[in-house]
């Protein structure tokens, strides 16, 4: 009997994900945690000959939330730029998983029209050894720019 091996499933922190904005790219290093979903719409269709409502895919919405270290103002400055001049600011966040010890390679995905809803401006707290803060964010588009690989399986 086939199963997965265990070095196969990838680490959560051998991944890096890259900021990219106005034609420049940057690691976002101090990224803690990222996820970004996809939610379809669908609208409800009742039709002759069936007593059961069927479901019509009309299309999709983008969503995500990402924890950071309080560790850059770049998105305060971003949001700075929306309340004093009325510029909301897209850009792009390419995610790349690679864990070394899998033999599945790596995952790159690119979201792409990346808003913010909410950025923390200020932030103490005598509790916290690391500051964090987290914001959501919705997003237009994707593109997998590289897949991963079926695993090599035991047994």
């Amino acid at each position: 009997m086939a199963y997965l091996k265990a070095r196969d499933t990838i680490s959560g922190q051998e991944g890096r994900a890259y900021l990219q904005m106005n034609g420049q790219q940057e690691e976002m290093f101090y990224i803690k945690t990222l996820e970004a979903s996809i939610e379809k719409s669908k609208a409800e269709v009742k039709t002759l000959g069936k007593r059961g409502t069927q479901h019509k895919s009309t299309g999709w919405s983008g969503t995500g939330s990402m924890t950071i270290y309080y560790v850059t103002t770049k998105f305060r400055k971003l949001m700075m730029e929306y309340i004093k001049n009325g510029v909301d600011t897209y850009f792009d966040i390419m995610v790349v998983n690679e864990d070394p010890s899998s033999t599945i390679g790596r995952q790159s995905v690119v979201l792409h029209g990346v808003n913010l809803d909410s950025v923390i401006m200020a932030k103490l707290d005598t509790e916290s050894e690391a500051m964090e803060e987290e914001t959501n964010f919705t997003f237009e588009d994707i593109s997998i720019l590289e897949d991963f690989v079926n695993p090599v399986l035991g047994g």
